[in-house]
C-alpha cells in the first residue's frame, strides 16, 4: 500500500482500538498509554520538531534566493510578493471565519491544559511583534523559534541578493542542507502510520469517540474553506477574462499530481508545462513565477493554520480575544511562506502558530491523525494559488496569454 493509504489504515485502526479501550478495557487505558501510545506518539513528534527549523529557515532562503537582481525579475518579485500576502490574508480570513462559524471544537469536553504544560503568558500584540526581531540569528536557530527563524532567513536572503555571487558558496551550504533534511523528513514520514495510530488511539483511549465526531466537522471545514478559496481563484481569473474552465481543463494533469502526491514540490515541473503548453502562459513569466510560488505560495497552509490554532482554542476552552484573534492571523499568514511543499508539512509547521498564540502544543495530536485526509484538497489549493498568482502578474504585466487548445499531457 501506498504511504497515504497506510497512514488511512491506522487512523481508522487506531480509532478502533482507542475507542476499544476506552469503551471495554478502562483499567488497562492509563497504563497503555502511559507506555505505549504516549511514548510512540512523543517520538513521532520530536522527530517532526527535529526537521523543522532547518527546513523553515533554507526553504525560506532559497526561495528569496530565486529573486535575481535584474530591474524587471525585481519588478515581478514586487507584484507577485503583493499579489501573495493580499491572496494568502484572505484564505487565513477564511480559514478562521469558517471556524468561527462552524465552532469544530465547541462542545468537546474533557480537554483542558495538561499538567506541568507551560503555557506562554499572555502579551500585548506590540510586545509580541516587537519579539519577532531575533538579537541573534543562531540563537533563533538554536532556541526552535520559528518565527524568529522566519525573519532571519528574510534578512539573510537580502543580504544575500546585496552581495551577489560572493554568496554562492553559502547558497549552496544551504541548497545541501535543504536537500538533506527534505530526505530526512521524508524517512520521518514513514514512521507515521505508527505515530498516527498511536496520536490517535491515546485521544480516543481517553476522551472517548465524541473528539471523532467533531473530528468530521474539522475535516469538512478544512475542505469547504480549500473549495471556497479555489472558488476565488475561478471569480479573479473569469474577471480578468482568462478562461477559468480552460485553465482548469489545461491544468488538470498537475491538479492530479498534487491530490495524488499531497506535495507542492512533486507538481512543480507537471504544472509549469501545463500553463504554458497548455495554457499559453508566456515562458518569462512562467519559469519566475511558478517555482517562486511553489516556494512560497501556500493557500492551502494558510486556511489550515488559522482554521487550526481556533479549532484548537475551542477545544481547550481558550477564550477568543482580539490579541489572540491577531496572534493567529499575523502567525499564520507568515508561516504559510515558509511551508515545505511536501506531504504532511502542515503538521510541521502548526507548533508554529500555536506556540505564537500560547496555545497547547499537545492540540497537534488531535488532528494529526486527520491530516492526511485534507492533505490533498489543500495541495490541489497550492497549485491554483500558485499558476493563479502568475497569471495575475502577466495580465498586470500586459502580456499576452497566447490561444493555445488544451493538450494532453501525460503524468508520467
Amino acid at each position: 500500500m501506498s504511504l497515504s493509504t497506510l497512514i488511512l489504515v491506522a487512523l481508522g485502526a487506531g480509532i478502533l482500538f482507542g475507542a476499544v479501550l476506552n469503551g471495554f478495557f478502562v483499567a488497562a487505558v492509563e497504563p497503555v498509554n502511559g507506555y505505549l501510545l504516549a511514548p510512540i506518539g512523543e517520538v513521532f513528534l520530536r522527530l517532526i520538531q527535529f526537521v523543522v527549523v532547518p527546513i523553515v529557515f533554507s526553504s525560506m532562503i532559497l526561495g528569496l534566493t530565486r529573486i535575481q537582481n535584474a530591474a524587471q525579475v525585481g519588478r515581478y518579485a514586487i507584484k507577485l510578493i503583493l499579489s501573495y500576502v493580499i491572496t494568502s490574508a484572505i484564505a487565513v480570513s477564511l480559514g478562521m471565519l469558517l471556524a468561527m462559524l462552524l465552532q469544530p471544537g465547541v462542545g468537546v469536553t474533557g480537554f483542558s491544559v495538561a499538567n506541568g504544560l507551560q503555557q506562554p503568558q499572555s502579551q500585548s500584540l506590540v510586545v509580541w511583534l516587537v519579539s519577532l526581531i531575533p538579537v541573534n540569528p543562531l540563537e533563533a536557530l538554536s532556541s526552535g523559534n520559528l518565527l524568529q527563524t522566519i525573519v532571519s532567513a528574510a534578512l539573510i536572503g537580502v543580504g544575500i541578493q546585496l552581495v551577489g555571487a560572493k554568496a554562492t558558496p553559502f547558497v549552496t551550504f544551504i541548497e545541501s542542507c535543504y536537500a538533506i533534511f527534505e530526505k530526512i523528513l521524508a524517512l520521518i514520514l514513514y514512521t507515521a502510520p505508527l505515530g498516527v495510530f498511536a496520536l490517535i488511539s491515546s485521544v480516543i483511549a481517553i476522551e472517548g469517540l465524541a473528539i471523532v465526531v467533531r473530528l468530521f466537522v474539522y475535516v469538512l471545514g478544512l475542505i469547504l474553506g480549500s473549495l471556497l478559496m479555489i472558488g476565488l481563484y475561478a471569480v479573479i481569473l473569469y474577471a480578468l477574462k482568462a478562461k477559468p474552465v480552460h485553465f482548469f481543463r489545461s491544468l488538470l494533469p498537475a491538479l492530479s499530481l498534487a491530490f495524488g502526491t499531497a506535495s507542492s514540490n512533486a507538481a512543480l515541473p507537471i504544472a509549469l508545462q501545463n500553463v504554458q503548453e497548455s495554457y499559453g502562459l508566456s515562458e518569462e513569466i512562467a519559469s519566475f513565477a511558478i517555482p517562486l510560488g511553489t516556494a512560497l505560495k501556500r493557500d492551502g497552509s494558510a486556511i489550515l493554520q488559522g482554521f487550526n490554532a481556533l479549532f484548537i482554542a475551542q477545544v481547550y476552552q481558550v477564550p477568543i480575544t482580539v490579541p489572540l484573534v491577531l496572534a493567529i492571523a499575523l502567525s499564520s499568514l507568515l508561516v504559510s511562506f515558509s511551508t515545505p511543499g511536501v506531504p504532511g508539512s502542515g503538521i510541521i509547521t502548526m507548533t508554529t502558530v500555536l506556540s505564537a498564540a500560547g496555545l497547547p502544543l499537545e492540540g497537534v495530536a488531535i488532528v494529526a491523525g486527520v491530516d492526511r485526509l485534507v492533505d490533498g484538497i489543500k495541495t490541489v489549493l497550492n497549485v491554483v494559488g500558485n499558476t493563479t498568482n502568475a497569471i495575475v502578474l502577466s495580465h498586470w504585466e500586459h502580456h499576452e496569454v497566447s490561444q493555445t487548445t488544451p493538450q494532453s499531457v501525460p503524468l508520467e
